[in-house]
């Protein structure tokens, strides 16, 4: 795997568009939790735009600002000093999201259980990381393995969902296909972090265990 391949699939998979990576596989599981009908109606369309806005789209435009202004040397943040800032402001935006969606009827609660699990995971992160530089892709990838699992134990009678595709036409995915799948992605997430020297094996660990448990505690908290 070259080194412009890693830095790729590490921008496609940067943690903060993991909640919108969710969203959409809840909504293609189940999209009647969400009041509708399909992930092609309108709602859910600006749900996602919604969402994307604030856990990626604003986080990451305050990361570029902060470049821009000479706060930080650059946008991948290598050291772990200049992931204070953009750790504080995702946080907050992670925090002001999941208030919102904790007080909207419309929205499941696994959902809101799992933006839950991402701001904790989140502030468990920028807690680690003034003693060590922990991998946020592998708490993102943890945390995404952690939440299909949950949807798993909670949709027990879903054994597959239907994903329309205009490359591949309809196609059935197996939930345990699915976890496959999530696991298989974690792993090359993570073999790119270390190819792309960013990371620690130790870094990569850390993170999948935090985001993983970072799941279950939320979930704990607000459907057991």
């Amino acid at each position: 795997m070259g080194k412009s391949l890693a830095q790729i699939i590490s921008f496609v998979f940067h943690p903060l568009l993991v909640p919108t990576y969710m969203l959409i596989i809840l909504m293609l599981i189940n999209p009647y939790a969400f009041s509708v009908s399909s992930i092609g109606d309108q709602f859910s369309k600006l749900l996602i735009i919604q969402l994307f806005m604030f856990t990626f789209f604003i986080p990451a435009f305050s990361v570029v600002m902060l470049r821009l202004l000479d706060l930080v040397k650059s946008l991948e943040l290598k050291e772990k000093e200049e992931r204070i800032g953009p750790y504080i402001i995702a946080g907050v935006f992670y925090l002001w999201t999941f208030r919102n969606f904790l007080g909207d009827s419309q929205m499941p609660r696994l959902y809101v259980s799992f933006l839950l699990g991402a701001t904790i995971a989140l502030f468990l992160a920028f807690l680690i990381n003034i003693f060590s530089k922990i991998s946020a892709h592998t708490v993102g990838m943890g945390g995404l393995i952690g939440m299909v699992l949950l949807t798993m134990m909670q949709y027990r009678g879903y054994h597959s969902f239907i994903l329309n595709s205009t490359i591949f036409g309809t196609v059935e995915i197996g939930m345990l296909a699915l976890l496959f799948m999530v696991i298989l992605l974690a792993g090359v997430v993570g073999t790119c972090r270390l190819l792309l020297g960013a990371h620690e094996q130790q870094d990569l660990y850390g993170g999948y265990l935090v985001g993983f448990a970072a799941q279950f505690i939320a979930f704990r908290i607000l459907i057991l």
